[in-house]
């Protein structure tokens, strides 16, 4: 969601510098999207403490609290919404008979106030969203993705397209099989760092992706 389909800033991440930075840390937003980006948000935390070789449960699990609160706040306060073209693109899959699912490494309770906030509504503009609590296996790991093909019916995953601004994004959708495993530069990581992946596509914006669904003939 955060960097592909939604527009926040970098507010997640921005949280959860500032959760680590308030236990005596200096990390810089940007190594907290090399190593976070993508991730069920706890595990991005433990990611970020294990550059300084630090492996602490239970300092990552007070981060991670404070940085609920953290997110929390910034998403009542800040301004939220779309990424350019997103509902554009939703409309134009769903009219060409492309079911349309968002997953993320946020748990339900931030996904769903998300998608109020931003006035989006299932059934009309997509069709599924699947949340890291919402399997025991984060990314890179397969699970949302083959959750999602459960919840909608789709046996092939030949007939998923995986699109994502992280590497883990990438990986996830080789890992589960997708026929395209696409990034896309309007998130957390570079143009430069998505290459390293090995992506079928790199995209600038999320207009690109038409042409690409249309071309691989994807139904489903």
């Amino acid at each position: 969601m955060a960097g592909t389909t939604v527009n926040e800033d970098n507010l997640v991440y921005k949280a959860v510098r500032t959760a680590i930075n308030e236990q005596g840390f200096d990390f810089t937003l940007e190594q907290v999207l090399a190593e976070g980006a993508g991730k069920e948000k706890l595990q991005a935390i433990k990611s970020v403490l294990a550059m300084k070789g630090i492996q602490d449960d239970v300092l990552a699990g007070d981060i991670f609290n404070r940085f609920r609160v953290l997110l929390e706040e910034a998403y009542r306060t800040k301004p939220i919404s779309g990424q350019p073209y997103a509902l554009e693109l939703f409309h134009a899959l769903r009219d060409r008979g492309v079911q349309v699912v968002m997953n993320t490494g946020y748990d339900r309770k931030t996904a769903e106030s998300l998608v109020e906030k931003i006035g989006w509504v299932k059934g009309v503009d997509f069709d599924g969203l699947v949340t890291a609590s919402d399997v025991t296996t984060g990314r890179p790991g397969p699970d949302m993705i083959l959750l999602a093909m459960q919840q909608q019916g789709i046996t092939d995953a030949q007939q998923v397209l995986k699109v994502g601004d992280s590497i883990i994004d990438i990986e996830e959708g080789r890992n589960a099989g997708c026929r395209f495993s696409i990034g896309i530069t309007t998130g957390a990581h570079t143009f430069d760092q998505l290459v390293t992946a090995d992506p079928d596509f790199i995209m600038r914006n999320l207009q690109e992706l038409l042409p690409i669904v249309e071309a691989a003939n994807v139904k489903g």
